[in-house]
């Protein structure tokens, strides 16, 4: 049985960065795809199913860290900005800065290339089914190879980059570390086209060739948004996520009987930009339906042996859903950390804790805060939220609020202005409780633990606060 000293399951973004990572430090490093080389990092039979959108500063990032140089293709189209807009359209705010819409199945391919040239060695059509554990540790996986054979390959390191539905992490022992389970109320539904189209006039409130839009509508979304990401050559990518129990209280209110498929034919339908309509029929990627998480990372994202990165780990911003940024950052860490430990002769899970700390301080610190206002936004309905938009928030906090910071002025001052009315008055007073929760678990996470002795106490207190949060709001999308 040959060993390695990391092995990568899953050939998408986060793992095709971690597999790059850790073969750069001179790991002996395998990654393992279901897919066919041809269709690298391909998600599901519908394919990449993704927004496509990316932060420039993730690229940045992963250039900085590995040097891996992104251009045209895998870069489709360069946006100014995500900015989401209010249900009556009236109002919006930037929701995140310069970026780029992908094209996936080329990034993908790209990545994938770029782990092999460091060195990593890449084995498509492989099935990982599960772990193999001796003494409460992971010693590497065991699945079925291209010809259905079973096949069983150790590692000193096991890098979990399989996605939402890993069967690595669900097959985990019982432990205080990794939750094997994520739940369906921190699970959102998702599906998307990429349209060629003809625009049948311009509204930059439905279409902006320049920015990437989240629509914020509890009827059209219950629970989450639609969006319309520009792409090139008079394309788009064009869909919506919604939360399962906020879309059955929307359906029984309403009397509808409305799936994802049927709402996101419907929010094509409702945006007038969109006039002669095709799908895109690129790498056979132009419809698809995912599960996306909208929560926290996990609390801690390494058990002995086994280190998680991306969608694995629940990654995805808790309010915009998106996950190639995170993806792009776990990858890269879990890598270089895995790396490190293979160099130092020291794999031990005290020594795999700093991928902990750097994800924290890079990027997961902030996550917590997003989700509890993710939580309180799904309490909300459309008024509710036109009038927090025009009301509540001035733009500089409602951008404050979206990148998980606390408004610099306080909320409390603006309680006189809020017109009468006790739905607003209760809504703003539920805004300051999640601001305050914000605050605390902004704070908490500022302090995560630098070693394995101190995570006990901090995880409970972590998982106190949302818990608290998310007994106080429920969905009520109408």
């Amino acid at each position: 049985m040959e060993e390695y000293d990391v092995i990568v399951a899953g050939g998408g973004i986060a793992g095709s960065l971690a597999a790059a990572a850790a073969a750069e430090k001179g790991a002996k490093t395998l990654i393992l795809d279901r897919n066919d080389y041809s269709v690298a990092g391909k998600k599901t039979n519908w394919g990449w199913v993704c927004g496509d959108a990316v932060a420039k500063s993730h690229l940045d990032f992963v250039e900085k860290e590995i040097g891996i140089k992104f251009g045209e293709p895998e870069l489709d189209l360069k946006v100014d900005g995500v900015y989401a807009f209010s249900p009556d359209l009236e109002h919006k705010f930037i929701f995140d800065g310069e970026g780029y819409s992908l094209d996936r199945p080329k990034l993908a391919k790209k990545l994938i290339d770029f782990a092999r040239k460091k060195g990593a060695e890449y084995v498509s059509r492989f099935e990982v089914e599960g772990p193999i554990i001796e003494e409460n540790k992971v010693t590497g996986i065991f699945g079925r190879d291209e010809k259905s054979q079973q096949a069983r390959i150790k590692a000193k390191i096991v890098i979990d980059a399989l996605g939402v539905a890993s069967t690595i992490r669900r097959k985990l022992p019982d432990n205080s570390m990794i939750e094997q389970n994520i739940s369906t109320d921190d699970i959102e539904s998702t599906g998307r086209y990429i349209f060629r189209f003809e625009a049948a006039k311009d509204d930059i409130r439905y279409y902006d060739p320049k920015n990437a839009l989240i629509h914020l509508n509890q009827v059209l979304a219950p629970g989450g948004y639609g969006w319309v990401f520009p792409k090139r050559n008079g394309r788009m990518n064009v869909g919506v996520g919604v939360e399962k129990k906020s879309l059955e209280i929307r359906n029984a209110k309403l009397n509808k009987k409305d799936t994802l498929h049927s709402l996101i034919d419907g929010y094509v339908g409702w945006n007038p930009v969109i006039a002669k309509k095709e799908l895109d029929p690129a790498d056979n990627n132009g419809k698809g339906y995912w599960s996306v998480t909208v929560r926290r990372q996990f609390d801690s994202l390494v058990y002995p042996g086994y280190m998680g990165a991306g969608d694995s780990m629940a990654m995805p911003n808790p309010i915009s859903a998106g996950g190639i940024g995170p993806a792009m950052v776990s990858g890269v860490l879990s890598g270089e950390v895995a790396g490190e430990a293979v160099a130092e002769k020291n794999v031990s899970l005290d020594s795999l804790w700093r991928y902990n700390v750097r994800y924290n301080d890079l990027y997961g610190a902030k996550t917590a805060a997003l989700e509890a206002f993710r939580v309180y936004l799904q309490s909300l309905n459309n008024d509710l939220i036109n009038y927090g938009f025009a009301h509540f928030l001035t733009e500089k906090e409602a951008v404050d609020i979206s990148y998980g910071r606390i408004p610099e002025l306080t909320l409390a001052s603006k309680f006189n202005k809020v017109l009468s009315g006790l739905a607003n008055i209760n809504a703003f007073r539920n805004l300051l409780y999640t601001v305050s929760k914000m605050k605390k678990l902004n704070e908490h996470y500022r302090n995560y633990p630098k070693s394995t002795g101190e995570f006990g106490a901090w995880k409970e207190i972590a998982q106190r606060e949302m818990r608290e949060v998310k007994e106080r709001f429920k969905p009520n999308p109408v």
